[in-house]
């Protein structure tokens, strides 16, 4: 595999990398600042070029893991699962070295990350405590930063703003009916049964005052 440069060729499709020709034949890609280094006429032992490569994965890993923070944010778990599962079959070391540069960064913050997908789920969709604690461990979250993340959170009233997505759809049907519904569509969501309970007793409550307000 070693040999002398004789080419050095950006690509057409990405202007940040380069073909290395090794001895008139195509060896392999390079990120434009590592290609950069190299000239012409530059001859490169088996140690050099295997050196170039792992320099290589390790930004093109960076590149993917970046691709995949742009979309939302994630755990550390996440991105890692994400990166070894790609069809690109990178090396434990290239994804643990870009993990690691992340985290330095900031880029990957697991507890940023479970406050940020606690927040949304209150806003959008909330759910129990226990639901969320799920949630984070399946993302890869450790139970430290759950524990830290969920210390706060007011399961009284995650359910009541859970339910005023259905309480319209059942607010005419008989207390029964009512309470099978609504605790069931509660209850799937994690949320205990002293909970439910709180919650559809003031529910209730709140139905029978505005059906016999004036």
């Amino acid at each position: 595999m070693a040999g002398t440069i004789t080419a050095l060729v950006v690509q057409k499709r990405n202007k940040e990398r380069v073909n290395v020709y090794l001895d008139g034949e195509f060896a392999f890609g390079l990120a434009l600042a590592e290609a950069i280094k190299l000239k012409k006429g530059q001859t490169l032992s088996d140690e050099d070029i295997a050196r170039l490569k792992a320099l290589d994965e390790i930004e093109v890993v960076h590149e993917r893991a970046l691709n995949l923070l742009s979309h939302r944010p994630r755990s550390a778990e996440e991105v890692r699962r994400k990166l070894r599962d790609s069809k690109q079959e990178f090396s434990d070391t290239a994804i643990e070295t870009v993990i690691e540069r992340l985290e330095r960064a900031g880029l990957l913050d697991d507890e940023a990350f479970a406050r940020y997908w606690v927040d949304n789920r209150e806003r959008f969709n909330p759910r129990s405590a226990r639901a969320l604690r799920h949630e984070l461990r399946q993302k890869g979250v450790s139970n430290q930063v759950v524990d830290r993340v969920l210390a706060d959170l007011d399961e009284q009233d995650a359910a009541y703003r859970a339910a005023q997505a259905k309480v319209r759809r059942y607010a005419h049907a008989d207390e029964a009916e009512f309470r099978k519904r609504m605790g069931g569509y509660l209850s799937r969501r994690g949320f205990a049964y002293g909970v439910v309970r709180d919650v559809l007793d003031r529910l209730w409550d709140e139905i029978q005052t505005q059906t016999n307000s004036p």
